[in-house]
């Protein structure tokens, strides 16, 4: 079983969100995906599959038989993304990175656009040969959902917000309210101002009062800087780059008249964990109506491997 090691959101390698990337997965199941993304220890690890491969095309015995596909199946994948604890629906860096790397393999041309199915729903991912070891993909979202806001005329509740991320009413945005939505996951955007970013750490588990507030995870956004943070809800991983929180961020600038209706902006992350990311992000259209919201970054190749035993099925 082979796969690639991908950074994402990064021109050169050892820096960005690393990523493996499994571009002939039909042949595993999902116990097996969760046991190897656990043992490499990359935050995310993404599959690829044909269309109609998966667990019960696995016990017929056919699967990891791809024969020849033609353009159209190549161009077409089946994603399915782990972090260390669960599959996820959606997810912003293992597409951009699985893009990359199925152009690395069947990408004659310097532009490629193709089509990967998640759980959840089918993106489009273009890519750009940019040199040896070296791509960038772009993710279209989407349409951005807005859920609703905590009431901003709630001093306690925006003081418990802040207090979640040990830090003080006064360290929040006056001028924007704290905010969910969604572009494939559930995020609440916090923005903050000043030194709050670097200051921000998780104090408390964040699943119960993102479940109160219909948000999946938080987002700290520093919206003058344009960068960001996000952690695992139990606050003991920082991620580098969230493409997923990225989109979001993108469609709450836009309704909020921070960035352009289709301008592409850079949003930093990853700074505090020692691997300063950049990612690419746009949103067009006005208020609540955010027709597309894209996210997209460089791709650096680090590795290629095999798994030399799979996992127990």
């Amino acid at each position: 079983m082979r796969y690639t090691h991908v950074d994402v959101f990064t021109d050169r390698p050892y820096s960005g969100n690393s990523l493996a990337v499994f571009p002939d997965a039909d042949a595993l199941t999902g116990a097996q995906m969760q046991s190897v993304t656990r043992e490499l220890r990359h935050f995310e690890s993404v599959f690829l599959l044909r269309d109609g491969a998966g667990d019960e095309k696995e016990e017929e015995g056919d699967a990891g038989d791809a024969g020849y596909e033609g353009d159209a199946g190549v161009r077409t994948r089946r994603a399915r993304v782990f972090d260390l604890t669960r599959e996820l629906d959606f997810a912003g860096h293992p597409l951009i990175g699985a893009a990359a790397v199925l152009h690395a393999l069947h990408g004659a041309e310097d532009h490629e656009t193709w089509t990967l199915r998640l759980p959840a729903r089918t993106v489009e991912v273009t890519t750009e040969r940019r040199g040896p070891g070296r791509y960038a993909s772009l993710l279209d979202q989407g349409a951005a959902e807005f859920l609703g806001r905590p009431d901003p005329h709630d001093p306690a509740a925006l003081a418990a917000l802040a207090a979640l991320f040990g830090l003080e009413p006064s360290d929040l945005d006056p001028a924007l309210p704290p905010e969910v939505l969604s572009t494939g996951l559930r995020y609440l955007v916090l923005p903050v101002r000043g030194d709050a970013l670097a200051r921000a750490r998780v104090r408390a588990p964040l699943d119960t009062p993102m479940a109160r507030l219909g948000a999946q995870f938080a987002y700290v956004l520093d919206a003058a800087a344009l960068e960001g943070r996000h952690w695992d809800n139990d606050g003991i991983l920082e991620d580098v780059a969230t493409g997923s929180g990225a989109g979001c961020a993108a469609a709450y600038l836009r309704r909020h008249g921070r960035i352009g209706s289709g301008e592409r902006s850079v949003l930093r992350q990853g700074r505090f964990t020692g691997r300063p990311s950049e990612m690419t992000i746009s949103a067009e259209g006005d208020g609540q109506d955010i027709g597309s919201v894209r996210v997209g970054g460089g791709v650096a190749f680090v590795a290629e491997g095999h798994l030399r035993q799979l996992p127990p099925a």
